[in-house]
């Protein structure tokens, strides 16, 4: 039998060329659930992809010089590929401790986990980055032509490397999940390796690689509470979200591998024992009427929308949600059927400078556990909701926190207050702090007490708790705006000064 001539160099680089940055962006994805997508997430990803295809050319180099052979090459391509595949497989275990460690606040397995997923990356793309010099010490046959072909291969290898960027996050990622485009590029660079080394028994690992995609990705996802089940889960174009419930009754609405609850569902009430039910009484340390309209940016599946439903029915909202399947699963699942509700599949602070309405309340609730986003937390965006408020309106904004810090509340009180004359606290849970803003500089306890009997006589009892509880903002903090907003290093600092006490 004939051998197949081996693939051309010009398409060996660039078909190893697509991994290496595809698999930066997809393991950026892999890991947001957990750590967020901030600038230090990326930046630390970034860093280790650049340090590891730094040592890839100087290691491609020194074994291409040892081992001038093709059949040495494409070993490295082969190994690579079967690394690569690993990634969405063996970080779960590693992203698990990572969850546990943020749950708990525990820096030393919190920064360890961060560092064991990038290390997780490190190593198939210093193989990846290897190939591209080994290539050139393959493909120079005289020292005089030793200039073209080195750019011609390093040209198609960054092109390779674009290809993947646009193929992984504009197609990949959003069509076939994380998961299976980490398969995908592990497969193509597979084939070029087998190829390369004309061996049939070599053809296992991209079959290998079309068996695992055919694994629905759900079965790698975190394990469910005592007592509940998966009833709904999806990798969105934005996370990976699911609802679980409990004795077929009590439903969650989970994000980033259950680390955030954003929605919550009881068949009999519409109360939640959660930050939620603050946003129907601390309006009233304002208003002295029920709201005739609010917005509430970050809608997820509508557990406020439905509170108003049945307790201030007459409230028309405009419910701001990013991520469009949260809006359908909260149709579907989470009763989200108030007739005064209007859904906004879009990015809150844009859609709140395109509309022309103004409001009584704005229900800010728009995280990213543990990130809020930058934009959401400075002068320039509190200025956009006074706008955006009728005269004496209020701002609501769910403050969460690692429990016994208020550095991201100090800031945010702080901020407000550039804007708003009127700022206070409302502590509700150990990890949650409401903050309510007003031009109203009557507003605080005394009036949500007034409120209290002509209130629903389900919330009156909270309304008596949140009264008790609400205080004038923390003292202290920066103020930040649209150049300058450390919010990452904020948060990323409170965890750790939390862990180490």
């Amino acid at each position: 039998m004939r051998r197949l001539p081996e693939p051309k160099l010009e398409l060996t680089v660039f078909v190893v060329g697509t991994g290496s940055l595809g698999a930066e962006i997809a393991v950026a994805r892999l890991m947001a659930p957990y750590f967020g997508d901030s600038t230090l997430i990326w930046a630390n990803i970034i860093g280790v992809v650049l340090l590891a295809l730094s040592l890839g050319y100087w290691l491609g180099g020194r074994l291409a010089d040892r081992n001038p052979t093709s059949q040495g090459m494409y070993t490295l391509v082969l190994v690579a590929a079967v690394l690569l595949a690993a990634i969405p497989f063996v970080a779960d275990p590693i992203l698990g401790v990572a969850v546990g460690a943020l749950d708990s606040v525990e820096a030393g397995a919190f920064v360890g986990s961060l560092l064991g997923v990038l290390a997780l990356i490190a190593v198939p793309v210093i193989l990846l980055g290897a190939i591209a010099p080994y290539a050139v010490r393959l493909g120079v046959e005289r020292v005089e032509e030793a200039g073209g072909v080195s750019g011609r291969l390093y040209a198609l290898s960054t092109i390779g490397s674009l290809t993947g960027n646009f193929l992984s996050s504009l197609v990949l990622i959003p069509f076939v999940g994380t998961t299976r485009a980490f398969l995908f590029f592990a497969f193509i660079i597979a084939l070029i390796g087998v190829w390369g080394l004309a061996r049939a028994r070599y053809a296992l690992a991209p079959a290998a690689f079309i068996l695992l995609a055919a694994i629905p990705v759900g079965t790698v996802k975190a394990a469910t509470p005592d007592g509940a089940e998966v009833i709904w889960e999806s990798q969105t174009t934005y996370q990976y979200a699911r609802v679980i419930e409990f004795d077929g009754r009590e439903r969650w609405l989970e994000l980033n591998e259950g680390q955030a609850i954003h929605s919550i569902y009881e068949p009999e009430t519409v109360l939640t024992d959660n930050i939620w039910d603050e946003y129907l009484v601390a309006p009233f340390a304002v208003l002295e009427r029920p709201p005739a309209n609010i917005a509430i940016l970050g809608n997820g599946a509508g557990t406020t929308s439905r509170a108003y439903e049945k307790l201030f029915p007459q409230t028309r909202i405009d419910g701001v949600e990013i991520d469009g399947e949260l809006s359908e699963v909260g149709r579907e699942l989470f009763d989200m059927t108030n007739p005064r509700l209007t859904v906004h599949t879009a990015d809150a602070r844009p859609w709140l400078e395109s509309t022309r309405e103004r409001y009584d309340a704005i229900l800010v609730d728009a995280y990213r556990q543990p990130y809020i986003p930058f934009y959401m937390t400075t002068v320039e965006f509190f200025d956009l909701v006074r706008e955006k408020l009728n005269p004496g309106g209020v701002v609501m904004v769910n403050v969460g926190h690692p429990e016994g810090n208020d550095d991201l509340e100090t800031v945010l009180g702080r901020t407000m207050a550039e804007v708003f004359p009127t700022v206070m606290r409302d502590p509700a849970q150990d990890t949650n702090t409401l903050l309510v803003g007003t031009t109203d500089r009557g507003a605080g306890p005394a009036r949500l007490r007034a409120a209290i009997p002509s209130l629903p006589q389900e919330i009156q009892p909270r309304a008596r708790e949140a009264a008790a509880r609400l205080a004038p903002r923390l003292p202290g903090g920066e103020v930040y705006t649209d150049d300058r907003a450390p919010v990452e290093w904020l948060i990323d600092s409170s965890i750790l000064d939390v862990a180490t006490g």
